[in-house]
């Protein structure tokens, strides 16, 4: 056994050794690649000291076994897209990974420790003392160490000679556009080595040419999947996806090429960005997170990361993270992040919270200077909202001497927010500062003006814009009926009658029509039943039992035809077949990749087995049908495997005709009017 002495002698030789290394290493680095193919052979016992770390790698796809790499590129009759193929094997060969590390767990605790027990009696562990020492042993140690780790996982297996051959041979027929020959010849490439990435490079390439881009595609797919840190080939395939519309092959095929090349920002913002075009916006902010985590002074991307959190009701990150990122870098954040960080207070009707930022910006980005008018728009509003009008007012000062057209978004938050808080005189002050401009010429402005002259008793110019927002949109229901009870309410009775009245031309409702299922305004339920208590109102009994006694007839009629409607959850044939196919997964021969079948709850396995149950009794009445359609000389026409929609249940009129007070009413009033006068005393009650 070596004594204290010994070790300490180790420990000089070692630190003699570690500055010989400093001065060799680079030398020894070029050297060991020069020598890297001329030793090959003599590499197996490092390969295999490589394969155990392969729980730390990336998956590679890998064909083995009776696995078909063709049948990737086949069509496919399940609906299962080639990345979805992909995925399930991936699924399931990192799930067995995970499950041989736990096994090998416990093995690797007791390893742990053995060493802690050797750590306390030396200071170090065995294999760290002797990985020191081996640096004094000379370059062979270590150069087996180098090439080790040096070595690319998942360059392939060293080629034959005759595959290589055949390579040269299928090139030079795509290159002289022998376009058949080459694919019979790389199909052959595959069966004798399937994990040949350029066999399927080539062949993507070949039915490229030949106008067949979906096996293209596919081929192409399967390359990249066996040469995953290809980012380029990635990228090209989500170039692909896109033309041809497969938006989840895309945000796989970007999800790849970011793994691949991690520093690549235009591949995240891609893939971020297809989320929010998706309206994902749960994805969409983890992928702006994580473009933030790698580009931390990326101010767009913070910016886009807050509006995603805020838009999944997450306010408090996304204020916080812009309120941080402000504050620790003032140099980097600008006056645009300020802005969207004090409209996110707003929207949180955290209203000095915004002022306080405002006003935190005004020192650091404009000394000696006024803010930018957006901000101070921004800085009066919340003043304006906290109560503080006479002082808001000194924010507006500059939307006076401005061009409207140039600035109308601002001048109509201003007048939004007058008007929210029910000082309507300042808000039309604001509403015709537009006057003249586009933004002037438009129907929700109208109604807004058409309200806030409402609110102030000024009924005329009320009923005006009212009638100019009607011409705009005719078919707007719940408008027609604001400005009939207007009308009554201002003793022009005469005129809302006419405003509700079918219109003496009848046209086809205009686009957008808020009635109900999209019928005409003038057959609405709604328009109906006021023009009833409109005649009701005034004396004019025969037009209100003309008027509402169809209505009562219809809902009547409805509630029936409800009351027998039996719903019935009904699941499509597509669904089922979806749930059965689960079982099926493993049975396929046709396409081997399907054979890995996911892990399934009991809830899912017995979904699925009573979905087997459905369609089987589905199919034998479809032949009973068949059978006695033919038997009765009927040509049998499919019935697209019994795709029956369910029984709608129809809405009604007059909605909850004897539970609603208001219609139980008028249906009281009816048969008091048209009942003979010896039972309509009974009725009143």
């Amino acid at each position: 056994m070596e004594s204290m002495e010994d070790f300490g002698e180790m420990g000089m030789d070692m630190e003699i050794d570690l500055d010989t290394l400093e001065l060799d290493l680079e030398d020894d680095g070029q050297q060991l690649l020069q020598e890297e193919e001329v030793n090959g052979e003599e590499g197996g016992e490092e390969e295999e000291e490589e394969d155990d770390d392969d729980d730390d790698e990336e998956y590679t796809l890998r064909f083995q076994g009776e696995m078909d790499p063709l049948a990737f590129a086949e069509d496919d009759h399940t609906g299962a897209q080639p990345y979805e193929q992909f995925q399930r094997l991936e699924y399931e060969a990192l799930a067995a990974r995970k499950r041989k590390k736990q096994h090998d767990q416990p093995e690797q605790m007791d390893d742990t420790a053995k060493k802690a027990r050797q750590q306390d009696l030396f200071g170090a562990s065995i294999d760290e003392i002797m990985e020191a020492a081996s640096y004094g042993l000379g370059r062979k140690g270590r150069r087996k160490e180098y090439k080790k780790r040096s070595r690319r996982k998942g360059d392939g297996p060293k080629l034959s000679p005759e595959v290589t051959k055949k390579l040269g041979d299928a090139n030079l027929l795509y290159a002289t556009s022998r376009y058949d020959e080459a694919i019979e010849l790389l199909k052959e490439v595959i069966r004798l080595e399937p994990n040949v990435p350029d066999a399927y490079h080539t062949l993507g390439l070949v039915y490229d040419r030949c106008h067949d881009k979906t096996k293209a595609i596919n081929f192409y797919m399967i390359a990249a999947h066996l040469t995953p840190k290809d980012a380029y080939l990635w990228k090209r395939l989500a170039t692909w996806s896109m033309e041809q519309g497969n938006t989840g092959q895309v945000i796989y095929c970007l999800t790849k090429a970011m793994k691949a090349d991690p520093e690549d920002a235009r591949v995240k913002w891609d893939r971020a960005s297809l989320f929010l075009e998706l309206k994902d916006y749960q994805k969409a902010a983890e992928a702006f997170d994580q473009i933030v985590a790698s580009r931390p002074f990326d101010v767009e991307a913070r910016k886009m990361a807050a509006k995603m959190h805020h838009k999944i009701g997450q306010g408090q990150l996304a204020t916080e993270g812009l309120e941080k990122f402000i504050a620790e870098n003032p140099s980097e954040a600008d006056l645009t992040v300020v802005n969207l960080l004090a409209a996110l207070h707003m929207e949180n009707k955290a209203y000095s919270k915004a002022i306080e930022q405002i006003e935190h910006a005004r020192m650091i980005y404009c000394s000696g200077q006024g803010l930018p008018l957006d901000l101070a728009v921004k800085a009066g509003i919340c003043r304006a909202l906290i109560g503080n009008v006479e002082e808001a007012e000194k924010f507006f000062e500059d939307l006076h001497t401005e061009q409207a057209e140039d600035f109308a978004d601002l001048i109509s938050d201003v007048a939004d927010a007058y008007m929210s808080l029910g000082h309507n005189q300042l808000a039309l002050k604001y509403f015709f500062m537009l006057e003249g401009t586009a933004s002037f010429e438009n129907a929700s402005l109208w109604l807004k003006l058409a309200q806030c002259y409402r609110a102030i008793k000024g009924f005329p110019d009320a009923i005006k814009f009212y009638y100019k927002a009607i011409n705009d949109m005719a078919d707007n229901v719940d408008l027609r009926l604001t400005l009939a009870s207007l009308l009554v309410e201002t003793d022009k009775t005469e005129e809302a009658i006419e405003l509700l009245l079918p219109p003496q031309q009848l046209e086809e409702p205009a686009n957008g029509t808020s009635s109900t299922e999209g019928c005409p305004w003038w057959l609405n339920g709604k328009i109906k039943t006021k023009l009833a208590q409109i005649y009701y109102s005034k004396g004019m009994v025969e037009s209100f039992v003309e008027a509402i006694a169809p209505l009562i007839r219809e809902t009547l009629f409805y509630e029936t035809l409800n009351q027998k409607v039996r719903i019935k959850k009904k699941l499509p044939k597509s669904v089922l077949s979806e749930r059965v196919k689960l079982l099926d997964d493993n049975n396929r021969v046709d396409n081997v990749f399907f054979g890995f079948r996911p892990i399934l709850s009991s809830a899912d396995m017995s979904k699925a087995a009573r979905a087997r149950k459905i369609l089987a009794k589905m199919a034998a009445r479809k032949e009973e049908r068949k059978a006695a359609a033919l038997a009765a000389g009927i040509e049998w026409q499919s019935d697209s495997d019994e795709e029956i929609p369910e029984p709608v249940v129809k809405e009604t009129p007059l909605p909850d005709l004897l539970k609603d007070e208001e219609h139980f009413q008028l249906l009281i009033e009816v048969c008091c009017h048209v009942a003979p006068p010896s039972s309509s005393r009974e009725l009143k009650f």
